[in-house]
């Protein structure tokens, strides 16, 4: 048994005195959403399809990303648990979140790194002075400092830079609707070269999949199902919606998919460095979810708990060293294809914790006395074999362009495979391992000191 760590609990369930109103939460979750990223899609969309195009490519990708948000995002919020931790029992056992929390953490490490060479491209491209490589270690170590604050630091960040992305997007299409007319530019054929709607609608999803399937490590801090739905909804739609079609316009208008060029030429340097500086919004959730998951499988494959302070400035001392060394510039392609592995987890997480629920019962035991099960399996054979080869379909439909969106094809392979297999009797786990907590969870010691109910109110 080991001791409480940390005050954001990456181990244990959030108590519910550590939880927040909704709308704190809405606002981390449309800041993830309101960055240079979300521009950069709606112009992309808009150089290959009409508005009209563009509108159903978001719609559609918006409701998947909504229906998996929403479903792992509920998981979460009940247990308490981040995605990574609450994976033991939803289908994946001790091993298999651990191979979870090394996809989330280097996923997430590396676009940390590349959205830290963003940053420090644009403020060196603005301001000039030291060079590339010393912008990219003080806008990472910056990064880093703030989410040593944890959750509610990071909500105060979403407070400020939020408004102010907003205002910018507000500021940029009132530039350019008195110059073209809103008419003019809904109007506007593409100017690149034709995609279809389902590529766009996979664009959109595939931009934000391994956000939603990260969707626990920020519900878990939300109150009630009700608050989950509204801040998903509120969220993603505002950000696709809002942001994505504001930046399908904007292409129009200067018929360019190249951001900087677009902001510059509505808003001018003051413009491109709210842009710019937006960044450090989804970044600071690409570092927080990238500890929370090295957390995660280092203490189930050792039984060390490492402190989230110690592995946050870590990963970002060594994310903010990779930018300004240029290395991440040639990382993309394996990010996209570690995106390949991540839609699956949350199709088999949904089935077991919804329809299988082959270690429900462990969860809804142990909630209630606001500690983790006892035991958790080490190995389930059958969720890898599934994850593989959903994970396997996706990559190929993504490769050779078979109908239909690869992520939401892997996604549903995976989930509909959990249940049959589970039907079935395959989906078993190895020998019980004793689980780890510490002597007193703050879930626990709040559930001991909340009053007995009555026997007639039970």
């Amino acid at each position: 048994m080991t001791t409480r760590t940390d005050e954001d609990f990456p181990l244990e369930r959030v108590p519910r005195s550590a939880r927040y109103p909704w709308f704190n939460v809405a606002v981390q979750r449309f800041g993830q959403l309101s960055d240079l990223t979300q521009f950069l899609l709606g112009a992309t969309l808009g150089a290959g399809l009409s508005f009209w195009g563009a509108f159903w490519a978001f719609t559609l990708g918006s409701v998947i990303l909504e229906v998996v948000c929403i479903f792992v995002g509920i998981a979460g919020m009940r247990e308490g648990l981040s995605t990574s931790v609450l994976a033991r029992w939803t289908g994946f056992g001790r091993y298999g979140s651990t191979l979870i929390g090394l996809v989330i953490a280097i996923s997430l490490f590396g676009w940390f790194g590349v959205q830290t060479a963003v940053f420090a491209e644009g403020l060196h491209s603005l301001a000039g002075g030291p060079p590339l490589w010393a912008w990219a270690m003080i806008t990472g170590l910056g990064v880093t400092l703030l989410v040593l604050k944890g959750f509610r630091a990071m909500g105060w960040t979403a407070f400020v830079t939020v408004p102010a992305f907003l205002g910018l997007a507000g500021w940029a299409m009132s530039v350019q609707l008195s110059k073209h007319g809103l008419g003019d530019l809904v109007a506007s054929p593409p100017f690149g070269e034709a995609m279809s709607i389902a590529t766009g609608a996979t664009i959109v999803a595939g931009s934000y999949i391994v956000g939603a399937v990260t969707t626990p490590d920020m519900t878990r801090f939300n109150r009630n199902t009700g608050d989950v739905v509204k801040q998903t909804v509120l969220g993603i739609s505002l950000g696709e919606y809002v942001l994505g079609l504001a930046g399908v316009l904007l292409a129009y208008a200067v018929k360019t998919s190249d951001v900087i060029a677009i902001i510059t030429a509505s808003s001018g340097v003051a413009g491109v460095l709210i842009l710019i500086s937006a960044t450090v919004k989804i970044n600071n959730w690409n570092l927080y979810s990238a500890s929370l998951g090295l957390i995660n499988s280092v203490e189930s494959l050792t039984g060390i708990r490492l402190p989230r302070i110690a592995v946050t400035v870590g990963i970002g001392v060594l994310g903010s060293a990779l930018a300004a060394a240029g290395i991440l510039d040639h990382f993309t392609d394996f990010l996209t294809l570690l995106g390949v592995l991540t839609p699956p987890i949350a199709g088999i997480m949904v089935a077991e914790y919804f329809l299988a629920r082959r270690w429900r019962p462990e969860l809804d035991a142990s909630r209630a006395t606001g500690r983790l099960p006892a035991t958790e399996p080490g190995w389930v054979p059958a969720t890898l074999v599934l994850w593989a080869a959903a994970a396997t379909t996706g990559w190929l439909g993504d490769h050779y362009q078979w109908p239909g969106i690869p992520a939401v094809n892997s996604l549903l392979l995976a989930g509909a495979g959990y249940v049959l297999a589970a039907r079935l009797g395959l989906v078993r786990g190895t020998r019980p391992l004793p689980v780890d907590q510490p002597d007193r969870p703050a879930a626990a010691v709040e559930a001991e000191a909340a009053p007995a109910t009555p026997a007639t109110e039970r």
